[in-house]
């Protein structure tokens, strides 16, 4: 949550700092600001609302220096407002922006204020604004007191800060929270991950838990969390600038949607021949762990779960290995029981989600046979500590309801189920059979977003609505929850998915003429059975939509409403190809209700606190 990017320079850094929080933004949306270090003072202009109301403040008053930190915020502490926007001030002296959420800051808010410091804000940020400044007044440089704040914080943290009396000095620290150090020449950055700073830089270095950086335009310097220096390795990232942009797209997650065919081949990339998933693609000895696995835990949030859920059902049907799927936040709350052998699989998009990351901190030390990190970031948290590694390759991701990063994730498991299914002695004849389905999904998601004018047109029939049902059965639900979950995401139609085959242990009471109903059907062994809860839908009026398999078309008649057909692939590959369809209806449904399609209210892209 929240976005950081901070800057030193021999140039003004302002423009930077605020292309910065564009790129950023898809992070947090409700308040922006910005803080200039320039002629021994520290001026700021923060305000609520987006970006562009602090560029529209900027041109009233604009700010200019060689240094300076801004921030694009995601609420925690304090509703959103300019007086609980960043940066925050202590005094006139010190700066600072910080995402994350600091625990303990009850307890340090009444020790700094019997100390003599006034609070003016409700964030818990204010409380390291103030605690660095009281131990800069205990005769500390500002490098000295962020390292010695930091240990007085309890919880996940990312911070940037500036002081009046060091000109050019921007000190950065982080645990729990991405921050990543840009090498420019003769100017380094920081920011909350590498796309604010392409435009300027393709070298990073990515601090790592504890860091504390000391950066100005000439050089920097890193103290780990014992408080030694160290070297950090530095990386060229290969994105360019142009990755991160909208192009001729109306928004970013329709530019996602159709960035899918190639996102999945790129996924598939050197990690299957045509007859089979080749050895060693999760890490140096990985099959030689796989093939100790007889249980597999997945743990995942939001989106990422339901790609874990798709999974489950796969992996035991095919694998013929016992499966769990979780959600993070419940995972790391109990105490689970682990079977013997059994693989951890953490499952995020960033790689910083903080309840997933504290899952595989304690999978580490549960018993597992290995974990293993299914991630779209490189360099991430998640990467970083997970034994095993299979990276999506989905490339940025900048709206924030996932689209291509769903897809990338169901590839890249199904990679997982087929290589823990031969070990398990699957048919060689049914697996080539799945290898060869993989090889061609590329081009069935590019059949599948053919059907853009018709879900276009069909989505007038949603914009009036206040509610829809979202049904699928076997691993389908999981699709149904996923369709469900991007209709509600951008367009705010409450929406809900059921196992069809629960319609009548409840949700059949909400089935009216006035309730959209969208069953995904896949042609399986289910179909039946799914045919027959739909049966259920129009014997009460209910207005049906069914995305359905053309092999499966046979099934169907007039009375089962309206029916959109598209070459799902078959078992392996029907979950993946029909979360396209449902992604494109909900686009539009959104579009035409008029909402922010990339930056839905209340939500962030990377949720990196609890």
């Amino acid at each position: 949550m929240c976005g950081i990017v901070a800057a030193s320079a021999r140039r003004d850094v302002s423009d930077i700092l605020i292309a910065g929080l564009h790129a950023l933004e898809y992070r947090g949306y409700d308040s922006a600001g910005i803080a200039v270090q320039a002629d021994g003072l520290i001026e700021r202009q923060r305000t609520e609302g987006k970006v562009r109301a602090l560029e529209d403040l900027l041109q009233e008053s604009p700010l200019h220096g060689p240094c300076g930190i801004a921030h694009t915020r995601w609420a925690t502490h304090g509703i959103p407002s300019t007086r609980n926007a960043h940066p925050i001030l202590s005094g006139e002296r010190l700066a600072l922006v910080h995402n994350g959420i600091i625990e303990n800051h009850e307890a340090l808010r009444r020790e700094l204020a019997d100390a003599g410091f006034e609070f003016t804000s409700e964030t818990d940020t204010e409380v390291i604004a103030h605690l660095i400044a009281h131990l800069m007044d205990a005769g500390n440089d500002l490098f000295g007191a962020v390292r010695r704040a930091v240990e007085r914080l309890h919880g996940a943290f990312a911070v940037a800060a500036v002081c009046a009396a060091e000109p050019g000095v921007v000190v950065g620290a982080r645990r729990g929270s991405p921050l990543v150090l840009g090498l420019g020449f003769g100017e380094h950055f920081l920011a909350s991950d590498i796309h604010p700073l392409l435009p300027v830089t393709n070298r990073f270095v990515y601090l790592e838990e504890g860091d504390v950086v000391r950066l100005e335009a000439r050089g920097f310097e890193v103290r780990d969390a014992g408080d030694q220096a160290v070297e950090r390795p530095v990386h060229e990232a290969d994105l360019s600038a142009d990755a991160v942009q909208r192009g001729d797209y109306r928004h970013y997650m329709q530019k996602e949607i159709f960035e899918q065919p190639q996102a999945v081949a790129e996924t598939l990339e050197g990690r299957i021949s045509a007859t089979r998933v080749l050895p060693n693609i999760f890490g140096v000895g990985a099959d030689e762990q796989l093939a100790r696995v007889r249980n597999v835990h997945i743990v995942a949030c939001g989106t990422s779960y339901h790609a874990g859920l798709v999974a489950r059902y796969q992996l035991e049907q095919l694998a013929g290995i016992p499966c769990m799927a979780e959600v993070a936040s419940e995972y790391r709350y109990r105490r689970p029981v682990v079977p013997e052998d059994t693989l951890f699989v953490a499952i995020s998009q960033s790689g910083e989600t903080a309840d997933t990351l504290a899952a595989l901190r304690h999978a580490r030390e549960a018993g597992y046979v290995t974990t293993l990190a299914i991630c779209n970031v490189p360099e991430s948290s998640l990467v970083r500590e997970a034994d095993l590694v299979l990276m999506t390759r989905a490339g940025p991701e900048i709206g924030v309801a996932s689209t291509k990063a769903f897809t990338t994730q169901l590839v890249a498991l199904q990679l997982l189920m087929l290589e823990l299914a031969r070990l398990n002695g699957m048919d060689a004849a049914a697996y080539e059979a799945c290898v060869a389905d993989l090889n061609r999904l590329p081009e069935l998601l590019n059949r599948a977003l053919e059907l853009d004018a018709e879900l276009e047109r069909l989505a007038e029939r949603f914009v009036d609505k206040h509610h829809a049902l979202f049904l699928g059965r076997g691993s389908h639900y999981p699709i149904a929850m996923e369709g469900a979950l991007k209709l509600k995401e951008i367009s705010y139609v409450h929406a809900e998915a059921y196992p069809a085959g629960e319609l009548k242990h409840g949700p059949l009471a909400l089935v009216d003429s006035d309730m959209p109903v969208v069953a995904v059907a896949p042609n399986n062994r289910l179909l039946e059975k799914l045919v027959s809860n739909i049966e259920e839908v129009h014997a009460r009026g209910g207005e049906l939509y069914v995305f359905a398999d053309v092999e499966a078309e046979a099934s169907f008649s007039e009375r089962h409403g309206r029916l959109i057909k598209l070459d799902a692939g078959g078992a392996l590959l029907a979950p993946v190809v029909l979360t396209v369809p449902l992604q494109l209806l909900a686009y539009h449904v959104a579009v035409l209700r008029g909402t922010d399609v990339d930056q839905p209210r209340n939500l962030a892209k990377s949720v990196t606190v609890e």
